[in-house]
């Protein structure tokens, strides 16, 4: 048995119809604009005035009325939200309570045997319901009219009232039972024009209207058009029970959207202490955790219920609770989770298999600052599953502790997964070359680091190489990464220091003049400093040097990372101080030596796509950069669309984005990299597993351009891999189709999971 309680008021804002054209909040499915008219033409916008405030306070205040009622049957107990709505309702499910306030009857059928006289219900619809069978609809009834009629006693065998001889009206309630409204409005206009005075029951147009209220605030609610919702949410009351708990958690919803946060809390504590339906009432804190935020759940799970044996309803949430309460907190360090929650994941941790439970606690003390125990998790986690994000945690906690021979060991495997891990990884090397006295580095790991270094531009690192070979009387080797390292960023005052003092080891005299020019009225130390015998550097100067780097972990957001073209030496060649001005040819403008720096923008550009030409996307990237300063429009929209490509070679999307914007573009050139980039967003979303997100930039790609084959497979893959295995072979059947081996293989694919070889 379950209460069915009819919510007196419900809250309401007017305002314009806001369609948002994105489904379910957790699968957001771009909807084409032609049909999202074509449903929003049938959906009526609400335009009357409501007081919002005043509607709203009515919902914590109003007097409920409560009867009883058995409700929905078959609802398992371990029904979910999708579960539990499912069952309960949908579009085409009429609601199963009108509990509305007493009305004047003035057009009953009078003829009808189960007419309600003076004070009396009317029982044609409960001996229907009895009649077929219909259980719920049946102990819906019994609670509307209990709720109408407080002193009516519900007879003990429905189907004992009095059979409507009236035929064509019964066939309205079977159109009705079948939620075919627009029928029965016909049917009802039908019998008015051919029989003159005939009026159909109050209660069947009553109930009519909620059911097509209904049918709106749900369209709406799919749409996303709050304001719609609420208002029909105001306007019929009687859909508000829990005979209809969906269009409580749409309402809920709508207000949470609509920066309402605090009425959505009340329509889910009216839920809560209302509703006995346990199947309902989890899936309402289901729903609820998906749009709040951990302090407002926190009301929510008081109003739990605990059964006769102390078992807490809301146990078998608590573990994912756990989970999303700690990502919360990992997201927002300042907020502060109750401890069961963070000592439950431990347990998880600690007894399951999952290693997502172990990274979660890795990263929430890395967050709070707690390394010791952060550098914990993330071993155990990367015993149970070895990724990038464990490593890179990992490496973090090793950082922090000085242990970074150990933290370039373990993300050296991992540098190139994002840019995020390639900033881990390059945050070791310059630590683990920092040491004081410098630590003996093995030559292959040596060799390792020098070409990611060269290949990414790693300022830090170059740096410390420069000091590293110092210490190991490697001047001419230092004095190349120095160089290296001002080449990159030419206000590095540490490089430009270990240059000097270095080519005074060197007997450079004009290398350091040339270097104290640069930098006077910047480096008081650089400018002060003295011609000093080799025996001096040696002794004083180099260890002076040394020291005046106080060792600092370097971290991952220090510097940026800049993804650069691989040079396979362990050093950098020698550097060219005067180079000659590039070549006008667009070919021949690759092979100067001299720095972008010092081409003209058109020589820059034509620079920027001869590296295209030779696959060298990260050199042109820099060329381009040149070109975008040029006072030619045309000029600057062919280098930021020359970037975009370039970063798009790279993979780096989100720099693909920002590139393209330097510049307007021409409608085709900015349409392909529209294109591109969503497609290379796509791709990136599958490969880290995240298959909704990949379907969502596939949905708003296929607004702009038919879907190629390609693409159709990686939608495919996606939907195969989020369990919709019919729309994902139905995708392979096309592909396949067209004779493309790729659709055979997504198939079988398919197969091979459905039928597992043992």
């Amino acid at each position: 048995m379950k209460l069915s309680l009819m919510l007196l008021t419900a809250a309401a804002v007017a305002g314009s119809l806001v369609t948002v054209v994105t489904g379910d909040d957790r699968e957001r499915h771009v909807v084409p604009a032609d049909i999202v008219g074509q449903r929003q033409s049938r959906i009526p916008v609400l335009t009357a005035q409501v007081d919002a405030e005043a509607i709203a306070e009515q919902i914590r205040t109003s007097r409920l009325v409560q009867t009883v009622s058995d409700g929905p049957v078959g609802m398992p107990p371990e029904s979910t939200a999708d579960v539990a709505q499912a069952q309960t309702l949908g579009p085409e499910t009429p609601p199963v309570s009108t509990s509305s306030p007493p009305k004047t009857v003035t057009t009953a059928d009078t003829s009808s045997p189960a007419a309600g006289k003076a004070g009396q219900p009317d029982l044609s619809a409960l001996r229907y319901f009895a009649a077929q069978g219909d259980t719920a609809r049946l102990q819906a009834e019994i609670a509307r009219l209990k709720s109408l009629y407080p002193n009516w006693t519900p007879p003990a065998d429905p189907l004992a009232v009095p059979v409507n001889g009236d035929q064509k009206l019964e066939a309205m309630w079977e159109l009705y039972s079948q939620g075919r409204y627009a029928e029965v409005r016909r049917a009802i206009s039908d019998r008015q024009t051919a029989e003159a005075g005939w009026q159909p029951p109050a209660d069947l147009l009553e109930r009519l209207d909620v059911a097509e209220a209904r049918t709106r605030l749900v369209n709406a609610s799919n749409l996303k058009q709050y304001a719609t919702v609420i208002g029909i949410g105001a306007a019929t009351p009687s859909l508000l029970n829990c005979s209809d708990v969906d269009v409580l958690w749409r309402v809920a919803e709508a207000f949470i959207e609509t920066e309402r946060v605090q009425r959505g809390i009340d329509a889910y504590t009216y839920i809560l202490k209302s509703c006995t339906d346990t199947a309902q009432r989890i899936a309402t804190i289901q729903k609820a955790e998906t749009l709040l935020s951990y302090g407002d759940l926190q009301s929510l799970l008081a109003l739990e219920k605990s059964g006769p044996d102390g078992a807490r309803e809301f146990d078998p949430l608590r573990d994912d609770l756990a989970r999303r309460f700690v990502a919360d907190a990992n997201e927002k360090p300042e907020l502060t989770i109750a401890p069961e929650y963070i000592e439950r994941l431990r347990r998880l941790a600690e007894q399951g298999q999952q290693a997502a439970d172990s990274l979660l606690l890795g990263w929430y003390y890395v967050r709070q600052k707690d390394m010791t125990e952060a550098e914990k998790w993330f071993r155990i986690s990367r015993q149970k599953e070895d990724t990038a994000s464990a490593s890179q945690g990992l490496a973090l906690a090793l950082i922090a502790r000085n242990a970074s021979a150990e933290a370039e060991d373990v993300m050296y495997r991992w540098r190139d997964d994002s840019e995020e891990a390639g900033a881990t990884y390059l945050a070791s090397t310059a630590n683990l070359l920092a040491g004081d006295p410098p630590p003996t580095v093995p030559e292959p790991v040596l060799q390792r680091v020098a070409t990611t270094v060269l290949e990414k531009h790693y300022v830090p690192t170059a740096q410390q190489l420069g000091w590293y070979a110092r210490a190991f009387g490697q001047w001419q080797t230092a004095a190349r990464w120095f160089e290296t390292a001002l080449q990159w960023k030419p206000d590095d005052e540490p490089s430009a220091y270990g240059l000097v003092i270095t080519r005074q080891q060197l007997n450079d005299q004009a290398g350091v003049a040339e270097i104290q020019r640069a930098w006077a009225g910047r480096s008081e130390r650089i400018a002060r400093l003295g011609m000093l015998t080799n025996r001096t550097v040696v002794s004083a100067q180099g260890q002076q040097a040394v020291a005046a780097q106080p060792y600092r972990p370097v971290m991952p957001q220090d510097r940026p990372v800049e993804r650069q073209a691989y040079v396979e030496q362990t050093a950098p060649a020698p550097i060219a101080r005067a180079a000659a001005p590039a070549k006008s040819t667009r070919r021949s403008g690759c092979s100067v030596t001299d720095t972008v720096s010092s081409l003209s923008p058109d020589q820059a550009n034509m620079r920027g796509w001869c590296l295209m030409d030779l696959n060298r996307p990260m050199e042109a990237v820099d060329a381009f950069e040149i070109a975008l300063k040029s006072p030619s429009r045309n000029v600057r929209e062919d280098a930021a669309y020359g970037q975009s490509l370039a970063y798009l070679r790279l993979g780096l999307t989100k720099s693909a984005a920002v590139a393209a914007t330097k510049s307007p573009q021409r409608p085709e050139r900015s349409s392909e990299l529209q294109l591109a980039i969503l497609a290379n967003r796509a791709l990136s979303a599958f490969d880290s597993k995240r298959y909704r997100e990949a379907i969502v930039y596939l949905d708003q790609r296929a607004m702009l351009q038919p879907e190629p084959t390609d693409l159709m497979v990686l939608r495919g893959y996606a939907l195969m891999k989020l369990g919709v295995l019919g729309d994902a072979r139905r995708l392979f059947e096309a592909v396949a189709a067209t004779g493309n081996s790729d659709g055979s293989k997504g198939l079988a694919d398919i197969y091979e999971l459905q039928n597992p070889r043992h």
